[in-house]
């Protein structure tokens, strides 16, 4: 610790405590994870459904999709946790889940509508031309090749959802963000907690970067 005393700066970052802290901040951890994976999940297949609705020829699929797309990219975040913790009263981890998926889940469908439009259109001439349904058509023909397009896309809006799990501290939900605040009231030094909360949202973003860099090499194989 006392090595860490030369990386602090007065009355700006005291390095140790930042350190000391990991450990607290860091109990909140799986539940930032559980939020993201979770949500992320069920916003892909959410975003899955929009997106063949958008493609859908029946007005009654295409319009309603599109106004709710249009709705969900413009609501910030926090304010559409609001209307579902404040408004319709739901308890703060389901109306986590809800918020980020809904909100994620149009980003998501606007990244498979163009992946699905950047498939060439002779596959899937070809794949009618076997006599395949259009559901086999999508599950077995387009979608793999959608998917390996849009997943630099996902992978950015994995990002922002995992960053954007912080905002579930404002309604008390208990994770990174949550224990990192409570961890600097304690000791009534947020900018040290905050910088160290910076550093740690910035490695795990890192390490997700990786991840995806990896899966686009095995999917290029």
């Amino acid at each position: 610790m006392d090595v860490l005393k030369y990386f602090s700066i007065p009355n700006f970052f005291n390095a140790p405590l930042a350190v000391h802290s990991i450990p607290k901040i860091m109990a909140g951890f799986p539940m930032s994870l559980w939020l993201t994976v979770v949500s992320f999940g069920c916003a892909l297949v959410l975003g899955l459904f929009l997106t063949l609705a958008q493609l859908s020829h029946y007005k009654l699929l295409h319009w309603p999709a599109r106004a709710f797309i249009s709705f969900m990219r413009g609501v910030p975040m926090l304010v559409l946790l609001f209307i579902i913790y404040f408004g319709f009263g739901a308890d703060a981890l389901p109306a986590a889940i809800i918020a980020f998926t809904i909100n994620c889940s149009a980003f998501v469908s606007e990244v498979f509508r163009s992946s699905f439009s950047a498939v060439d259109l002779g596959q899937w001439e070809a794949a009618y031309s076997l006599g395949l349904p259009y559901r086999k058509v999508i599950a077995k023909v387009i979608f793999p090749q959608a998917f390996q397009i849009a997943i630099p896309a996902l992978g950015n809006i994995l990002l922002d959802l995992f960053k954007s799990t912080s905002l579930a501290a404002m309604i008390t939900v208990s994770e990174m963000f949550m224990d990192a605040k409570i961890v600097a009231g304690a000791y009534q030094d947020y900018m040290s907690i905050y910088i160290m909360m910076a550093v740690i949202y910035w490695f795990f973003c890192w390490l997700m970067t990786v991840g995806q860099t990896q899966l686009e090499h095995f999917l290029a194989r």
